[in-house]
């Protein structure tokens, strides 16, 4: 825990090697191992799960300033954060698989499932009460190197 982080009282959980820097995690929520979350307002009973990260600025020339406003794009108009700086928010009891990769601005409504292997770009909106999974992944192709040993 980092910054000024905020966990409610109610037996939220946060696993080991986790990462949490200016978030706020609500009561009953579950932080599976190895997350990674900067400026992420978490609701109540959200439980995610292991590898999960949340980027909280965009990509800029500079890192350490970044100079992006991050915006939500909200079915009814932009809402502009008015700071460079904002993770994502994810609404009560919104579950999610491992592996998942989320840009800055993102919305998750409540109820929301996050299938593993999901990447958000930013300021994605998902409404209340949706799934989110990849698209079937292409056959994979393996064929020998050309021009080397196989020693």
């Amino acid at each position: 825990m980092r910054g000024r982080s905020v966990i409610r009282p109610g037996g939220a959980s946060v696993g080991f090697n986790c990462e949490v820097t200016n978030a706020y995690i609500g009561h009953g929520s579950i932080l599976g191992h190895r997350i990674g979350i900067n400026r992420t307002l978490f609701g109540a009973d959200t439980h995610v799960s292991a590898h999960v990260t949340v980027a909280a600025i965009h990509l800029s020339h500079d890192m350490r300033r970044p100079d992006r406003e991050v915006i939500l794009r909200l079915p009814d108009g932009l809402y502009r954060c008015r700071t460079a700086q904002f993770g994502a928010l994810i609404g009560d009891n919104v579950q999610s698989g491992n592996n998942i990769s989320l840009g800055p601005g993102v919305l998750l409504g409540r109820g929301c499932q996050i299938n593993s292997g999901v990447t958000l770009g930013p300021a994605r909106v998902i409404p209340a009460g949706h799934v989110v999974a990849t698209a079937k992944a292409p056959d994979v192709r393996v064929r020998r190197r050309t021009g080397t040993s196989s020693k």
